[in-house]
Formats: structure tokens, C-alpha cells, sequence
């Protein structure tokens, strides 16, 4: 029995734990998410499974399965208000002033933001903080409102940056779960390196359940992924910049005609197993017209004699004589050796049709080049860094 086989007979599909749960699969995902349902990746698929052992271990708990189902409960607005006894407009702005914290989001049919909470953390704040229920808000609170203030997108992207730093213990995937926060204006000023940013964008976090496949609406959760406060972007900036000093220090991001991966920390993988040779300048139109073994005096074309009137008799007979031929081809040898490297005379256009652009000269020492790399590379078998499957596994 292989590996894989014994990762899939220890462990279950999503769907399958699910229903062994007595979970939707709503709840089962938000589950996940939270750290109630710890999973595992199973084989090179890159898919996450459950195992067997951490079922028993759900299923053992006294208050199964009202109990795993109470806390991965999600309530809107109007639901949470409902719970704390008050009204939805006085719950949203508690919302907005960060006392309850949102966990996931969706965009109704007018393209408004839906937020949901846990209901655990809903009646959670009303115990803590029963004065804000009821009566005036603090003038503090009341400033914050007048001055727009809305914490739901900082706060969510909060617990969803916690949620995928949890999931991973490789150093460069938690530091593309922080660059997932950043614009990419913000993440090009942190990391300077093209490489090191493609490597990134590799190991990129997929976007949160239920993204939007239309244009409009998709535009509008892209911006909540991202945060757009100051204080928020400073954050993530530093955290970027130490994430990413950890990363180098276990190990460097991948570079074009490294052939391995593996290699100590601090040291390029593949370093040394391959020389890239000095990029010669490509051949210039000037080039391949007037090739350097040419004389300058030869570079140029003769000019075009004048027609002649046709040879009389006599011309013709004196023409034809061995001295005289001998001498004319004597004279004539400079100019086939100056015409070897001139080109021919473009074609005249016809009137009434517009002329086409010039053809770029070829290039074959471009291609020779192009074709010896590409023999270089197959030969040492390496190839392109990356693919299309994620090195990475979030959950």
C-alpha cells in the first residue's frame, strides 16, 4: 500500500466530514476556517482531507453536535440585533465602531456588502458590554460615527489574515498570506525583487468563499481584501518587511536557471550549477547591410552609370578584342566586389496602393541563442520555476 493510499484510508473528504458532523456545508467551511476542524493535505493534489482520529475527537465532545453547531452559527444584522435585544440600525453602528467583529461577507443582488457574525461572539459582547445597549452611545463613539468610521473590512481582514497564517508553517507562504493585504503599488515598494514578488503571487491565498464571478461585484471584494487604512497599510508593511527577512533566512526565493530547489539556508538553490553567458547586442539593420570586413570605401554603392547610346560597328569590334576585354574586366572587379554587399532595390509600389512597412532584417544570431538556452536548460533538467499547481495548501 502506497502513501497515498494510506493518507486516503486514515482520512475523509470534506463532504464526507461534513455530514459525519451533522454540518452544512457552510458551516463545515466556516469550521475550517476558524480552527474547530483541523485538516490535513492529502498527496500532491493540492485538496485537504480530515482525518479519521480528528472526527472521533469532534464526535467524543459531550455537547455534540449542538454544541459544534452553536458556535459555528452565523447570524446577519437583523438576526444579531434580534439576540442583544435592540434595534438593527443601533447594532450596525456598534459594528462599525469595531465592538463585534465580522466573519465572512457577501454582496446581495444591488451589490451591497452583507455582513455576517458568529453568534457566540454576539451574545459574548452583550454580556461584556451591557451599558452600550441601551441609552445614549459615548460621545466618543458618536465622533467616530459623524467622521464615517468603519471598522468592519479592517477587523474582518484582521481574522482572515489570522485564519492563514494559522494554516501554513512555511515562512514564504505566511509572508504571501501579509502581501495578500497589499495593493500592488504597496507590495512593489516592500519587495523590490521581480522574483521574489512572482514567488509571492505563486503562493498567493485563493480570495475568501463566495468571491463574485461578475466584473462589477468582484471589484467590490477585491477592495475589501485590501486594506486601505494608514495605520492598516504601515502594518502590513513592516510585517511584510520581517516576514520576509525570516523567508530568505530558511530560504531564497527561486531565480531563472536555478535547477533545484534544495540548498542550505541563506544560499540560492542551484547556485553554481549553471553560468549565463555575457548578452551580445543584437544585429543592427547597419550590420547586416555593411558587414565589418568591408572597407568604408566599399560600402557604398557606385553610382549608376547614365545610359548609353548603343555601340556602333566599330565599337562593338574594338570592344571585343582580348586586350581590351582584359582591361575591362580588370576595371569592372572593384564594383562587383562593392555591389556583393548592397541590397537590392525595393520593388516600386504601384500607384494607388499604400506602401508596406519595411521587414525587420533577420536575426538568426538571436535564434541561434534562443536555441542553445533552451538545449541548455532541457539538458540540465531544470525548466520553468513554478507551475501551474500552488506550492501552498490553505485551507
Amino acid at each position: 500500500m502506497t502513501v497515498d493510499e494510506r493518507t486516503r484510508t486514515a482520512t475523509v473528504t470534506p463532504g464526507r466530514a461534513a455530514e459525519e458532523l451533522e454540518l452544512g456545508r457552510d458551516e463545515f467551511r466556516l469550521a475550517v476556517q476558524l480552527g474547530l476542524v483541523r485538516t490535513v493535505p492529502a498527496g500532491e493534489s493540492g485538496r485537504r482531507r480530515v482525518e479519521r482520529r480528528e472526527l472521533d475527537r469532534l464526535k467524543a465532545a459531550p455537547d455534540f453536535p449542538a454544541g459544534l453547531r452553536d458556535r459555528v452559527r452565523a447570524v446577519g444584522t437583523t438576526e444579531a440585533a434580534a439576540l442583544l435585544g435592540i434595534t438593527p440600525e443601533r447594532f450596525t453602528r456598534l459594528a462599525r465602531t469595531g465592538h463585534v467583529s465580522p466573519v465572512r461577507f457577501s454582496l446581495n443582488r444591488y451589490r451591497a456588502v452583507v455582513w455576517t457574525y458568529l453568534a457566540e461572539e454576539v451574545a459574548g459582547f452583550g454580556l461584556a458590554c451591557p451599558a452600550l445597549l441601551t441609552g445614549r452611545l459615548p460621545l466618543e463613539l458618536r465622533e467616530r460615527l459623524a467622521a464615517q468610521e468603519d471598522l468592519r473590512p479592517r477587523n474582518w481582514r484582521a481574522r482572515r489574515l489570522g485564519v492563514l497564517l494559522r494554516a501554513t508553517d512555511d515562512p514564504w507562504a505566511q509572508a504571501a498570506a501579509v502581501a495578500s493585504m497589499l495593493d500592488p503599488v504597496q507590495l512593489a515598494e516592500v519587495v523590490d525583487d521581480p522574483y521574489e514578488r512572482a514567488h509571492l503571487d505563486r503562493l498567493r491565498p485563493p480570495g475568501p468563499p463566495g468571491m463574485p464571478v461578475r466584473a462589477a461585484g468582484r471589484d467590490i471584494a477585491e477592495r475589501l481584501t485590501r486594506a486601505d487604512d494608514p495605520d492598516e497599510i504601515l502594518w502590513h508593511r513592516l510585517s511584510l518587511a520581517l516576514a520576509l527577512d525570516e523567508a530568505r533566512t530558511a530560504q531564497a526565493a527561486p531565480h531563472p536557471g536555478d535547477v533545484g530547489r534544495s540548498g542550505e539556508a541563506g544560499e540560492r538553490p542551484g547556485a553554481g550549477t549553471s553560468v549565463r553567458k555575457r548578452r551580445q547586442p543584437a544585429p543592427t539593420m547597419a550590420s547586416a547591410l555593411f558587414p565589418p570586413a568591408l572597407s568604408p570605401a566599399l560600402r557604398l554603392p557606385p553610382a549608376r552609370p547614365a545610359a548609353a547610346a548603343p555601340l556602333q560597328p566599330s565599337a562593338a569590334a574594338a570592344a571585343t578584342s582580348p586586350a581590351t576585354a582584359t582591361s575591362a574586366a580588370a576595371a569592372a572587379a572593384p564594383d562587383l566586389a562593392s555591389t556583393s554587399a548592397w541590397a537590392p532595390a525595393p520593388v516600386p509600389t504601384p500607384a494607388g496602393r499604400p506602401a508596406g512597412p519595411e521587414r525587420p532584417p533577420s536575426r538568426p544570431a538571436a535564434r541561434a541563442r534562443l536555441l542553445d538556452r533552451l538545449r541548455r536548460r532541457r539538458a540540465a533538467g531544470g525548466g520553468r520555476v513554478g507551475g501551474r499547481k500552488r506550492p501552498a495548501t490553505w485551507p
